[in-house]
């Protein structure tokens, strides 16, 4: 069970699961007594219930079930989304239906506004709420698992006294957060269950299976809102739990990040409105985004600046001639990018050997000092201290680049730069860059960028 699962412990005292002995529960804790350890996690959402949405725990009153005509005006602004989670909310339901679970699709003010249950049994859940339509929001029902997800913005499991109020105490729910392109909280997929037997354990693994499903998708989401774009997914730390998903244009730079993207990262509409380079992020490798046949490139990226290295999935932007190439695009497979590389054809080995640190450094420092004038084997090999056959033979172990290659790279990301920041005409950017002239500039720039630099400067204007 993660941290960001609450579960109530099954030794819970048996005056939880009355009536009277809840409702004092509840009101101990929401007058800031201090919560036994199972309720602890849910002690925060009691005192709102009770404090600031004045929630009676004792009230018989069955939640809401909006009308046809009420539930359209929550449903219609989630159509693209919900007809997107389809196939993993089916999928889901199909894990959990024998055990007479439902799943609840629900907005962002815990309206359930698609559903999955055994139709037989419609008018039981109606009665409990958890049907389509239920209103499940913190602040009509107290503490559950569609609202308190809601208000926290994060996985959360509420199992039978857990409930806020006294009438839901033989209910459990497990709620996920599904964030939409912009990193913002869309909806809530939920598992809710009305059986006083089941266990907290049973719950818990239906609560895991809640929180991967919902990042299925969010993924598919964001894949269909970027499907012109690569996209490069981030398999998380060793230790994380959710990937990287980055949406990347032509230019290489960053159009779309996810909401831990955004967070890790430090990325806001603004700055993506700016235009971020994914090589401010990474070091460059200039292969990773030449091939357009469809299929997953398998990368390992190197975080700029740092020895971590991630696994990586970079898939190449949707072929609208290919039939089969819109699913494929839009498959969710973070979860399993260590899985698919495990697959893929193992790289050469690399050679040992290379330059130090130190020449590295200074090979480095020297280009950027002098990047507009004429800069050749000979002057670099100098600053590293070797023969130009020594150093030409070591810089390319060590970089993965021939030397010449490394340099044009830096008069391009210059000319990027100067495009974006300058007035200058492309052809004074060309020399400032240290090219020799405008069409030289621009056979390199297309070659590594795939576009032309007017065509880069007029996407930033």
């Amino acid at each position: 069970m993660t941290d960001h699962v609450i579960a109530i412990s099954e030794r819970s005292a048996s005056s939880l699961h009355t009536v009277a002995g809840h409702a004092e529960h509840v009101y101990s804790v929401a007058e800031g007594a201090t919560p036994p350890p199972w309720i602890e996690g849910v002690s925060s959402s009691w005192q709102r219930s009770a404090n600031k949405h004045a929630v009676d725990p004792v009230a018989t009153s069955a939640p809401r079930i909006l009308t046809l005509g009420e539930l359209k005006h929550h449903r219609e602004p989630l159509d693209e989304l919900i007809f997107s989670a389809q196939e993993e909310i089916d999928q889901l339901y199909k894990v959990v239906r024998e055990a007479r679970y439902t799943v609840l699709f629900c907005d962002g003010s815990g309206v359930a506004v698609e559903h999955r249950g055994d139709d037989a049994q419609a008018s039981h859940f109606e009665y409990w709420g958890t049907w389509l339509g239920g209103v499940w929001s913190e602040e009509v029902e107290g503490t559950n698992g569609i609202g308190t997800c809601i208000v926290e913005e994060r996985p959360v499991t509420v199992h039978r006294s857990q409930h806020f109020r006294s009438r839901h105490i033989d209910l459990s729910c497990s709620g996920a957060p599904v964030f939409g392109a912009d990193g913002r909280l869309m909806a809530v997929l939920d598992v809710s269950a009305i059986d006083p037997e089941l266990s907290e354990g049973a719950h818990a693994l239906t609560g895991a299976l809640t929180v991967r499903s919902a990042r299925a998708i969010e993924e598919r989401f964001f894949r269909e809102q970027f499907r012109r774009e690569w996209i490069v997914a981030v398999a998380p730390p060793e230790g994380g739990v959710v990937g990287i998903l980055l949406a990347i244009d032509g230019s290489q730079r960053i159009v779309g990040a996810n909401r831990i993207a955004r967070m890790s990262l430090m990325l806001d509409d603004r700055g993506l409105r700016a235009g971020v380079s994914l090589w401010t992020i990474f070091e460059r490798d200039p292969d990773l985004f030449r091939r357009k046949d469809g299929t997953d490139i398998h990368a390992r990226l190197l975080v700029a600046g740092s020895n971590d290295k991630r696994s990586a999935l970079v898939t190449p932007p949707e072929v609208s001639s290919s039939p089969t190439n819109g699913k494929l695009h839009t498959r969710p497979r973070l979860d399993s990018i260590d899985t698919l590389l495990k697959l893929a054809p193992a790289p050469p080995p690399q050679a040992h050997g290379g330059l130090s640190k130190g020449a590295i450094r200074r090979v480095r420092e020297y280009v950027e000092v002098h990047l507009n004038e004429s800069i050749d084997l000979g002057m670099l090999a100098s600053v590293a201290g070797l023969s130009m056959h020594h150093f030409a033979r070591q810089f390319k172990q060590s970089t993965g680049v021939t030397p010449h290659y490394f340099l044009t790279q830096k008069r391009v990301e210059r000319a990027q730069e100067m495009l974006v920041q300058t007035d200058l005409s492309i052809a004074e950017i060309a020399y400032a860059a240290g090219f020799s002239d405008q069409s030289h500039l621009a056979r390199h720039f297309r070659y590594m960028l795939g576009t032309t630099p007017r065509e880069f400067r007029q996407s930033q204007r």
